[in-house]
């Protein structure tokens, strides 16, 4: 009796430690993956966030310093308010050459040519006011006309380029800008290298970097605005073309008209 009761004992004695050592190993897993856990969450927080392209250019621009960087937005503002006034007015003198030949056709057949210059004022354009010009002066004679086609097509020409020149300014001037704002850093860093008596990287990598940022930023800005540049050329041509053939079918129409 005695020994059954000493081996159930120590049978407890063992399941008891058993169970302890269950629940301290148990307790040791609980805290590893606790402290792996928070690791992890620590290394996401240290890690740097993803910044937009936006806010990337938004800081490139305020390191390049308000100098340089001030004179090239600038350029950039004005260049485009120019550019977009240009676009709305091309847009609004773009005209259907085809219908409004015809319609005057039809009108100078039916009414004359005060009818004929009615429906040229009542259109848009200039190649309608070339066209009221010339049927202004159709009763002095077909060169008349002609002479007033020409004349006042130069005017209208000199009104599709007006403040285009501009633009081609600014193309210009933001790289240049940029180039120099380059220059005058350099300067300086050297300038920082001359006073420490020593070349250290980091003495003048922050420098140059800055002085870097203006180039590449007048370099965007002329970019920008030489893509517009070139779509405005691209419809006063395309303007051009339409006034010249509209002119010369004008001067025909006058011609026949006249016999």
């Amino acid at each position: 009796m005695k020994k059954i009761l000493s081996l159930s004992v120590i049978c407890s004695f063992f399941l008891l430690i058993g169970q302890v050592n269950y629940a301290t190993i148990n307790q040791d897993q609980d805290s590893v993956e606790v402290a792996e856990t928070m690791q992890e969450e620590q290394t996401v927080a240290e890690q740097p966030q993803a910044v937009g392209f936006t806010q990337e250019l938004k800081n490139r621009f305020i390191e390049g310093g308000p100098g340089f960087m001030g004179i090239v937005l600038a350029c950039l503002i004005l260049g485009l308010a120019i550019a977009i006034e240009r676009i709305i007015y091309l847009n609004f003198a773009t005209t259907n050459t085809e219908k409004l030949t015809s319609d005057v056709e039809s009108a100078l057949k039916s009414g004359g040519v005060n009818a004929a210059k009615e429906v040229c004022k009542n259109t848009p354009g200039p190649v309608a006011s070339i066209f009221y010009q010339g049927l202004d002066r159709a009763g002095e004679g077909v060169e008349s006309a002609e002479k007033a086609v020409v004349a006042y097509g130069g005017v209208q020409m000199g009104q599709l380029e007006k403040n285009v020149s501009w633009i081609s300014l600014f193309i210009a001037l933001a790289p240049m800008l940029g180039f120099m704002g380059t220059v005058i850093g350099m300067i300086q860093a050297f300038d920082k290298i001359q006073a420490a008596g020593d070349m250290q990287p980091s003495l003048v990598a922050g420098g140059i970097k800055v002085a870097l940022l203006t180039t590449v930023f007048g370099l965007i800005v002329a970019i920008i605005l030489q893509i517009f540049y070139n779509y405005i050329v691209s419809k006063i041509d395309s303007i051009v073309n339409d006034m010249e053939d509209a002119s010369i079918t004008l001067i025909d129409i006058l011609v026949s008209h006249k016999k």
